[in-house]
């Protein structure tokens, strides 16, 4: 989709269950996942590709300080409603090379982008170089459809961290109907990545 397209769906963006997270149980589901995988003490938390900033909204209710970047104006401008008044800044910017000039941070979170950019090899290694020591990528992604799917495979995805990552985990994520408010039969998974020589 073009920048245009993605403002054109902003409106109707969080009507998806797992994109507005407007259900109670879906809103759980995600705070409870995030829980696990973001650091227990306050961090420095990018969302990259936040959308609507629905993600970024659970990560700053858990005390974290959040950075958003979309490529969407729109976006960005309901994030920024959506999480006024919290410890939160949303940019205007590509997820591939976030504009954060030399800022660095604890966790850098990007939920269904990587597969849609091109040499995500490279791009993983860019992110990698946004983290403090010892912090930590998490990544969800999948596989979708079965005709033409589309998405990276998470053994696929291991392979392009295994350069960078001490210490990767992968959850699978598709018989969880509660994250995504019915069933599904794709793959979908989270992987959560130590980057232990991440730039200062």
């Amino acid at each position: 989709m073009t920048n245009m397209d993605w403002d054109a769906a902003a409106a109707s963006f969080d009507d998806e269950p797992d994109h507005g997270l407007r259900d109670p149980e879906v809103r759980r589901a995600w705070a409870s996942r995030l829980r696990s995988w973001l650091p227990e003490r306050p961090s420095d938390v990018l969302d990259l590709g936040c959308g609507t900033g629905s993600v970024s909204l659970l990560a700053a209710e858990q005390g974290h300080r959040v950075t958003g970047v979309d490529l969407s104006p729109a976006m960005v401008d309901l994030a920024r409603a959506k999480l006024a008044g919290r410890h939160a800044v949303f940019l205007v910017g590509d997820a591939a090379a976030p504009p954060v000039g030399e800022e660095r941070f604890d966790v850098v979170f990007v939920r269904h982008v990587l597969w849609a950019l091109p040499d995500p090899a490279r791009v993983l290694g860019h992110w990698a170089g946004l983290l403090r020591p010892g912090a930590r990528l998490v990544l969800v992604e999948g596989v979708w459809g079965t005709v033409t799917p589309v998405g990276i495979p998470a053994d696929r995805l291991t392979e392009f961290l295994a350069p960078l990552a001490e210490d990767v985990r992968v959850e699978r994520l598709s018989d969880d109907e509660s994250l995504w408010g019915k069933a599904v039969h794709d793959e979908r998974y989270a992987v959560v990545a130590r980057i232990p020589g991440a730039a200062a």
